[in-house]
């Protein structure tokens, strides 16, 4: 079975390339691949090529905010494919298809056969996975958050913290993978082993280092915080007054690209994923239902968000209850059919560049 996942999370991979090419063709563009260089991705390649700057312009200077996991995977698989763009697609592409194989195995655990396809389907269904293949860290972070908690399960807990702590390198919400580490630690009360607990203390490993290179870098351990502020208006905040702010600017922006590609998805993904866990919160474990409260906390809680649907499709637990609300047959077909839909007028507002981000 896993062979055929991962070639076919390839082919999807490269079926959204070749789409967003053939789109962007017919619609006068002619930018080809040097498309998948906006939104954030161009930050991570120069990353990738230049490492981080500690002096120069400004807008080189505040790539600090980008975690380096996702440039440093770049930057090795550059010694196989020398172009950085084509090198991040790669590393895009294989991480993903490494991912929907993982992913595979860790709901076998808990699921039938067919009900973890059918997590896989709303993974690559969900309005905004065709970021996934963009050189970008979504892919990397879904491969190590699903490989940290599949390892966690199987008893594989030194294995489990590295991979943690490598997703916590990658991206600051891969803090989070605490919360379910920390639940399954606690759910055998015969086995509290310190070494497990080790395990779990080392997922901040990961985002301690990446405060070592801020320090390397700007002399300050938290320079990223503030370049976060200044630049990008972003701190830590609340996620009711995130649905406050993106509300009022959807109402002023109303029927405008900014209104569809922007404010409209945010707030779509912001409070359709907390009315679809109310509905699937049951049929999860609870290590992964505390672990979507912790992300979306923090993830959703940021101020001046603008890319939520992003941020949460790199959310295994949101797929997973997708597939939990819709075992009923007419039920996954209605959600099947919305999704795809929605995953079309999302792809296409993307590609039009209607602030998706």
């Amino acid at each position: 079975m896993l062979p055929k996942l991962f070639f076919a999370f390839l082919l999807f991979d490269l079926c959204i390339l070749l789409v967003a090419g053939i789109l962007r063709r017919l619609w006068g563009y002619t930018d080809g691949l040097a498309f998948w260089t906006c939104t954030d991705s161009q930050h991570y390649l120069d990353i990738a090529r230049d490492w981080y700057l500690s002096e120069g312009e400004w807008d080189r200077l505040v790539q600090l905010v980008f975690l380096p996991g996702y440039p440093v995977a770049v930057r090795l698989a550059q010694f196989a494919v020398p172009d950085t763009l084509a090198a991040g697609l790669t590393v895009s592409a294989l991480c993903f298809a490494g991912a929907g194989c993982v992913f595979y195995r860790l709901v076998r655990l808990d699921m039938p056969h067919e009900e973890a396809l059918r997590v896989l389907k709303y993974l690559c269904l969900l309005p905004g996975a065709f970021f996934f293949p963009a050189p970008m860290s979504e892919s990397l972070f879904l491969l190590l958050c699903v490989s940290c908690l599949y390892c966690a399960r199987k008893g594989h807990w030194l294995l489990a913290g590295i991979l943690g702590g490598l997703a916590a390198f990658t991206r600051s919400l891969g803090l989070m993978l605490v919360v379910p580490l920390f639940f399954l630690w606690v759910h055998n009360r015969k086995r509290l082993s310190l070494r497990r607990l080790a395990a779990v203390l080392m997922v901040p490993l990961g985002f301690a280092a990446y405060c070592f290179i801020n320090n390397q870098v700007s002399g300050n351990p938290f320079q990223f915080m503030e370049y976060q502020s200044v630049h990008w208006g972003q701190q830590l905040g609340w996620f009711w007054n995130t649905a406050a702010y993106q509300t009022e600017w959807a109402m002023r922006t109303l029927g405008t690209p900014d209104f569809w590609g922007l404010w409209l998805p945010n707030l779509l993904y912001g409070f359709g994923s907390l009315i679809l866990m109310l509905f699937a919160v049951k049929r999860l474990r609870v290590e992964y239902s505390a672990w979507f409260l912790a992300y979306y906390f923090i993830a959703v809680g940021a101020t001046w968000l603008l890319s939520a649907p992003r941020y949460l499709i790199a959310m295994p637990a949101v797929s997973m209850a997708m597939a939990a609300v819709t075992q009923n047959r007419r039920a996954d077909a209605v959600l099947t059919v919305l999704c795809g839909i929605f995953s079309i007028l999302y792809f296409c507002a993307f590609l039009l560049r209607w602030q998706v981000w």
